[in-house]
């Protein structure tokens, strides 16, 4: 019950309201998010923390953020659309 109560929270979270974000987000977390360890949960979890103007900055690739654990789980969700 606890699971599905936080599951439900993070795709909550994750609707961010500006299309270019929900597309990358939304299915990461269904498709991914369940598979991921869980440093890498966290890390997504202290994304979602973080303002619309900022992940989408560095969705699109204009900065990167400043903190290493941010910067791995944006490059993780990038790969998911865009492998090298």
């Amino acid at each position: 019950m606890a699971h599905d109560t936080d599951y439900k929270r993070l795709y909550w979270h994750s609707r961010r309201g500006m299309l270019e974000l929900d597309v990358l987000l939304i299915p990461f977390l269904e498709e991914v998010f369940p598979g991921l360890p869980e440093e890498d949960k966290a890390r997504y979890r202290k994304l979602l923390e973080c303002e619309d103007t900022d992940i989408f900055e560095w969705f699109m690739q204009r900065g990167e953020p400043d903190d290493p654990e941010l910067r791995i789980i944006v490059k993780k969700i990038l790969n998911r659309v865009q492998p090298d």
